[in-house]
């Protein structure tokens, strides 16, 4: 069975006025979800307002979860608190949650899986991200999927692809505007799903969406759209432009032919 694509738009830290979300709200509104799933990634402070301002099914998807729940946990968000606004999904893992950019890390593989895990037993959707620095892309492919072996390793048994969604983000390509060729992208998704097919099973190999995350925008996406192993995008800094809409017409367009 085919995989229905999935794009995303990861707003970040960003806008810096809520009298901004609404032309944000547009143009995700303004996609045609009839062949792809979309989801929007607002910060946490804007999740509310946005919450119910989508008619398009594209889904509100916070960029973060604890593993505790709710209680004394100061500055976390609880999966508890997400499904009773009617949330169904979750983002975790991104690289700069886990310590790129000058940030200090919130994440690591270990905490990683705990919330994965938290978040399905509670009944939430989740992306889960991936992603090497430049220092390993450098050393090669091999060197690459070693990588994604040691970020994957503690949640293999995890991978429903029903429930699972994997955002691969070459960390050097994120917000630079350098992206991997559509090529390289698609060596190291098949990388990824062969990883998948023999440490989970082919048939969660076969199932589960693979997006690709890292400077994707409406002149790159109809090229990578045709790579076989590209499932959709994670997309930064275009998602807060109206080419968003055009990103998603690409991958449903490639993926319907």
């Amino acid at each position: 069975m085919p995989r229905k694509p999935i794009v995303g738009g990861n707003w970040k830290c960003n806008p810096d006025s809520v009298s901004k979300l609404d032309e944000l709200i547009v143009n995700i509104n303004d996609c045609d979800t009839s062949g792809c799933d979309v989801y929007v990634c607002p910060s946490p402070l804007h999740v509310f307002y946005c919450s119910d301002k989508f008619k398009n099914g594209a889904m509100v998807t916070p960029q973060n979860c604890n593993f505790k729940g709710c209680g004394a946990f100061t500055g976390e968000m609880a999966v508890e608190q997400m499904k009773d606004m009617g949330l169904k999904c979750v983002l975790m893992g991104h690289s700069e949650r886990r310590g790129e950019f000058g940030i200090f890390p919130m994440d690591d593989n270990s905490t990683l899986a705990t919330k994965l895990k938290y978040a399905l037993d509670a009944g939430l959707q989740v992306v889960f991200c991936i992603g090497e620095p430049l220092s390993i892309r450098e050393k090669g492919l091999d060197a690459v999927l070693a990588e994604m072996d040691v970020q994957l390793t503690q949640i293999y048994g995890l991978l429903d692809p029903a429930k699972v969604v994997i955002a691969y983000e070459p960390v050097w390509a994120i917000g630079t505007g350098v992206t991997a060729s559509p090529q390289d992208a698609q060596d190291t998704h098949a990388g990824i799903r062969k990883l998948i097919a023999e440490k989970a099973s082919p048939e969660v190999a076969e199932g589960i969406r693979i997006q690709y995350g890292g400077s994707a925008n409406a002149k790159n996406a109809p090229e990578l759209s045709a790579m076989p192993d590209i499932d959709g995008f994670l997309v930064g800094g275009a998602s807060l432009k109206p080419e968003f809409k055009e990103i998603v017409a690409a991958i449903s367009k490639a993926k319907a032919a």
